[in-house]
């Protein structure tokens, strides 16, 4: 049974982490002893619905409880990894603050990962335990997990949500019971409740190098983000915060998102999509007061609306916008069609959350992404040779701050090429910063393709494309699109005498286990790759060349 070492988690140094705990940035509280409060502070209001189920904050502990007492019975201790992969659901919740107060580490991945992702989170993490669903979208998650528990030799348990727990497998339904004796659940955890300097959770990152890298974040800096975020998103009480992106995405899960919710002691509503038609119903019927989306389903919604005012959403208040950028022209339909408050959010996994003020000019909440959400937060903009840039221009921004990592768990060499040696995190994102402080995100400096808001490696797309017969060279790029922001386009050279379609390219990812939505849309075929002076694939001219091409029509 492997632990986290501490050589596997890069620490901040202890000057810096002396300064956080001496301005009460780090308070030693576990993310489950700041739940729990607001839970005793009104134990029979409704805290969580999904659907027709709704649950209490009462019932929400004592399942939770029970959860992670039968995990415990598993076998399962503080500092093991479990790789979480469920979709929107309450027992999603439940799972979660289980863990949380258990002091088991859950590895948040996405029901869109397939096998290749899964198996390497699992490796990396040396994880005991998958948590899955049966069955999403005719994908057979169950089958899966098998499959990557006779491949990891580290992991034991496959727990499955569904109907169909097949042997081998552990109902995750029944472990969501309420504890047997509540009282006496709660007081075994919280005799054994984790320090605030300790893991809470690992959240997953994609970027340039394409299997996903594990961000470790203690109970102490993401407790931290979280109640930032809360002052500054004016959660308390009264919010019922829909809950429509992948839960487990910081942005809808701590942006204040659900943990923010619960931890003021609002609600949280779950609904599997952010398809308006759903949504609006709702809003309507709970009496939604916010929530957050990507510009694509921003746009939809928008859209939706300006032909269909059937339903009542005048309870809404705030619309959160993160994942990437929203261009001004759909920013600025908003406020008159949707009838509530925006707020322009940037952030990442890996620490930094900027956003927008309630109370802050229109021009800044319009055309910036905001700016920190605490005074230590630290910005560096900076050109190719790693030189700070003259105010207002463009330059990589590097952060670093009381809730931004030193490291990528595990990382080893990669560790080297994404931090500087005094803890900057090299963000690859293309960034001005102006005079108030608000930052302006202008593209990226990294080869990633951001899809509505998921990260695709433009490296791991060419890779898979190589292995196509008849492909000689292969080169990824992002064209723009309307809904989604971009999409990957996929420019290839071919051998004289072949032909490659798309669905080769396909074929060969589906076969690897990899994640749909890294498949490419378009396929450009090129006589020869454009490169640079030092040899090197020129995308800006590659970009050009698709441009004007007569490309395919996205998949459906």
């Amino acid at each position: 049974m492997t632990r986290p070492s501490r050589a596997s988690i890069v620490p901040w140094p202890d000057e810096a982490a002396a300064a956080y705990r001496a301005k009460g940035y780090w308070d030693g509280r576990p993310l489950g002893a700041r739940l729990y409060a607001a839970a005793d502070a009104d134990p029979d209001a409704v805290c969580l619905v999904d659907g027709e189920r709704r649950l209490s904050y009462r019932e929400l502990t004592a399942r939770a409880d029970g959860a992670a007492t039968r995990l415990r019975a598993l076998g399962l201790r503080p500092g093991d990894r479990v790789v979480v992969q469920l979709p929107n659901c309450w027992e999603f919740v439940v799972l979660t603050v289980a863990l949380l107060r258990l002091g088991v580490l859950p590895v948040m991945a996405l029901t869109a990962h397939r096998q290749g992702e899964i198996s390497s989170v699992a490796a990396v993490a040396r994880a005991r335990a998958l948590l899955v669903p049966g069955t999403v979208r005719d994908f057979d998650h169950q089958a899966m997990a098998l499959a990557v528990a006779a491949q990891v030799p580290e992991v034991e348990h496959v727990l499955v949500l569904g109907d169909d727990v097949r042997d081998g497998g552990v109902d995750l339904r029944a472990l969501c019971e309420p504890a047997d004796d509540a009282d006496a659940a709660r007081g075994t955890l919280d005799a054994i409740a984790p320090d605030g300097s300790a893991v809470a959770l690992f959240l997953l990152s994609g970027g340039t190098t394409g299997m996903p890298k594990l961000i470790a974040r203690t109970h102490d800096d993401f407790g931290y983000m979280i109640r930032r975020a809360v002052e500054l998103c004016g959660f308390g009480p009264s919010t019922v915060y829909l809950a429509v992106l992948p839960l487990s995405h910081g942005f809808p899960m701590a942006g204040p998102g659900v943990l923010g919710t619960l931890m003021s002691g609002g609600r949280v509503v779950i609904a599997p999509s952010p398809a308006p038609e759903r949504a609006f119903a709702v809003i309507e019927r709970e009496g939604v007061t916010a929530t957050s989306l990507v510009p694509a389903a921003i746009q939809r919604w928008v859209e939706h609306r300006e032909t269909d005012r059937g339903r009542d959403l005048g309870s809404l208040e705030l619309l959160q916008s993160g994942g990437s950028r929203l261009e001004e022209r759909l920013a600025r339909r908003i406020a008159p069609t949707l009838g509530c408050t925006l707020q322009h959010g940037y952030g990442m996994s890996e620490g930094l959350l900027c956003y927008t003020r309630l109370d802050d000019p229109e021009d800044v909440i319009l055309r910036t992404q905001g700016r920190p959400v605490s005074p230590d937060d630290e910005l560096l903009v900076v050109d190719e040779d790693g030189r700070p840039v003259a105010p207002g221009e463009p330059g990589e921004l590097l952060t670093r701050g009381p809730y931004t990592v030193r490291g990528y768990y595990r990382g080893g060499d990669l560790n080297a090429r994404s931090f500087t040696e005094d803890g900057w995190y090299r963000t690859g994102d293309l960034v001005r910063l102006r005079p108030d402080g608000n930052l302006l995100v202008d593209g990226r400096v990294k080869d990633v393709i951001n899809r509505g808001g998921e990260k695709i490696a433009a490296e791991e797309v060419e890779h898979f494309a190589r292995r196509v017969d008849g492909v000689r060279a292969a080169a990824a790029v992002a064209v723009p699109d309307p809904e989604l922001g971009e999409r990957v386009c996929l420019c290839v050279t071919v051998h004289p005498g072949r032909a490659v379609r798309l669905a080769d390219v396909h074929a060969v990812m589906e076969r690897a286990g990899v994640a749909r939505f890294k498949f490419p849309e378009r396929l450009v075929l090129v006589p020869e790759m454009p490169l640079t002076a030092i040899g090197k694939v020129d995308k800006k001219a590659l970009r050009a060349t698709v441009d004007g091409a007569l490309s395919p029509s996205p998949m459906p």
